[in-house]
């Protein structure tokens, strides 16, 4: 990969959310994490997250550190790494992000505190003093467990040296795109998320990539190779064949955990799917469900 499109200071592209592999004692599965890595650049990722999707709040900050260093010396240089950060706490925020920082990341991903509400000009006070201290990309994650007006987003972008990054993942995410690029302009860039079940109506409105789930990543990068070609309906038209399969999956994060897992064992991408406490695996209904799906895009 070239340093051009390796630069942390111009990100745009696919960057699947990795789906964290786990043992049968709920252990971090290193093997699978690592083979799980190299398929997502070998698919044509042009970066790569651990974050929500990661099951990263289920994590300690030793796995944390694991994942991260593990991911990092994968990757070796080839595509962009970006960890969540996030935290309830400014403090424990940037403890974070200095960690992450230290271990390789080239992007942090941030979600606002919001357990105990706080004024705006708070919370724009939080990235900031982030931003400040860590000194790489940030993205302001705005999603629906977390949201953050998109006026806010753009006046942290517009106050902040490094936070010039948005994960627009509240629903209705189209809308959330063209509300951050109407207030924001060129000032912000805007990523999707949400599983990408948006995808080509967000670049439609002025995103610069997305943040998926991973299990069928290249139909993704492929979407994304028809927009750089300028063929915008080529990639809404390969994007809607997985559209009833996006729908199973959204049903819940929960369910995506499990589901998307599922997907990745029998791609022979990890090995077990197991996900950690507490969850809730999806009913049997729903894997035949999933069955006949994939039996429909015929995935290697």
């Amino acid at each position: 990969m070239s340093d051009q499109s390796k630069s942390s200071s111009n990100l745009s592209g696919v960057y699947p959310i990795l789906y964290m592999p786990f043992d049968k004692k709920s252990q971090i599965d290193i093997d699978d994490l690592r083979r799980l890595t190299e398929f997502m650049i070998e698919s044509g990722a042009d970066g790569l997250g651990i974050a929500m999707g990661s099951e990263i709040f289920k994590m300690s900050e030793a796995e944390r550190d694991l994942v991260l260093k593990t991911v990092v010396d994968q990757v070796n240089g080839r595509v962009n790494v970006v960890m969540h950060t996030g935290a309830q706490g400014t403090k424990l925020a940037l403890s974070y992000s200095m960690q992450a920082k230290e271990l390789g990341a080239d992007a942090l991903m941030v979600t606002p505190p919001t357990m105990i509400p706080v004024p705006n000009e708070i919370t724009v006070k939080h990235y900031r003093e982030i931003s400040e201290n860590v000194q790489i990309p940030i993205f302001i994650q705005d999603i629906w467990t977390s949201p953050i007006p998109p006026s806010v987003v753009v006046e942290i972008v517009k106050t902040t040296e490094y936070a010039k990054y948005a994960k627009a993942e509240t629903p209705p995410t189209v809308m959330r795109t063209s509300e951050l690029k109407k207030l924001g302009g060129s000032d912000v860039i805007v990523f999707g998320g949400f599983w990408g079940l948006n995808f080509v109506a967000e670049l439609n409105r002025g995103s610069a990539g997305t943040m998926p789930g991973c299990a069928i990543i290249e139909f993704y990068t492929k979407a994304w190779k028809y927009w750089k070609m300028q063929k915008p309906e080529e990639a809404m038209l390969h994007m809607r064949k997985i559209a009833p399969l996006l729908s199973l999956l959204t049903r819940s994060l929960d369910v995506s955990f499990h589901l998307d897992k599922e997907i990745l064992r029998r791609r022979g991408i990890i090995n077990s799917v197991n996900v950690r406490m507490p969850t809730s695996k999806p009913d049997e209904i729903t894997y035949r469900e999933l069955d006949v799906l994939l039996d429909s895009l015929e995935l290697p």
